[in-house]
């Protein structure tokens, strides 16, 4: 398989929102993958910011897998970015392209002088690209999750401080419900 990664930009916003609702309804439900297309929607229109960006893998010029970034702003100047939502046509899963996306995705944040890269997702996936299980009081999410073994992290550059504050996330991410 002949994969090609590269940015997307506020062009690309219908065939990101149809890869997420299309993927997350056929593994949890309507309900989920309507929650993803309105989530992918918003932050596609911020696409182009500093705060948001996305990459995508395709395959003979089809979108099949996609993974926003965006800041999480701590008070002591900890530079994160959040790994999420992250996508794959679920025609292609299994095949390592999302591990290919997220380690494209690492690189590139550990090149740019990033410290810290989080996500909210499935331990097992995850920890195939070396995230581990994040403590909420070493690094506290920005809302409340429902789910906690899923706050992952993988560290960068330096070290986590201690004594990190709640964090901001972009808006588009200030729904309790995707938490």
């Amino acid at each position: 398989m002949n994969v090609e990664i590269q940015s997307l930009s506020t062009d690309d916003r219908e065939e990101i929102v149809e890869l997420f609702q299309k993927t997350f309804r056929q593994s949890e439900g309507d309900v989920e993958g309507d929650l993803l297309a309105a989530l992918t929607h918003d932050l596609s229109d911020r696409l182009g910011s500093e705060s948001v960006s996305c990459l995508g893998a395709f395959e003979s010029n089809q979108l099949i897998a996609a993974a926003f970034l965006t800041d999480l702003s701590f008070e002591q100047g900890f530079t994160v970015k959040m790994l999420a939502p992250v996508a794959v046509r679920t025609e292609y899963q299994r095949n390592g392209v999302g591990q290919k996306l997220i380690l494209n995705a690492m690189h590139s944040l550990q090149a740019s002088g990033i410290d810290l890269i989080v996500t909210y997702g499935d331990p097992n996936y995850y920890a195939k690209v070396g995230f581990k299980a994040l403590s909420e009081q070493d690094v506290p999410a920005p809302m409340p999750l429902s789910m906690p073994i899923g706050w992952l992290g993988k560290t960068l550059n330096n070290p986590i401080p201690a004594n990190l504050t709640t964090p901001k996330c972009v808006e588009p991410f200030c729904n309790q419900n995707l938490w």
